[in-house]
């Protein structure tokens, strides 16, 4: 069974860094890919980025192009995604999802129904 635990939200201030971290506390198998997602109170939610399973191919949305990296670590199940330059509009609840087909490998997973695994969500809040 597949747990998805998000963590390392918190209140920054603008122009600060934050890594989030997902664990995958309930996954034996081989890993899946993963995309993390970003959520506003009445708004869907926004593609940030996604990895493979292996690492291979990571791509991010244009919310925050040049700001985040996505990386992972297969040994202790987790993905991480480090922001920088963090503004006030990243403000969000921040998601990670798990795909087991790996759409990333067809240039898929852009998309939240794509993702059959998700977390609770960690919230980010940037403000002075």
């Amino acid at each position: 069974q597949v747990q998805l635990v998000e963590s390392g939200g918190g209140l920054v201030q603008p122009g600060d860094s934050l890594t989030l971290s997902c664990v995958d506390s309930g996954h034996t198998r081989s890993p899946y890919a993963v995309g993390w997602f970003r959520q506003t109170p009445g708004r869907e939610r926004q593609f940030v980025a996604q990895i493979s399973w292996n690492g291979a191919v990571a791509r991010v949305g244009d919310s925050m192009r040049g700001r985040v990296t996505i990386s992972r670590d297969n040994a202790k199940n987790t993905v991480y995604l480090q922001m920088n330059s963090l503004k006030p509009e990243d403000t969000a609840v921040y998601y990670c999802a798990a795909d087991p087909a790996h759409k990333i490998d067809y240039g898929l997973g852009y998309e939240e129904t794509e993702y059959a695994y998700w977390g609770q969500g960690t919230q980010v809040t940037v403000s002075s």
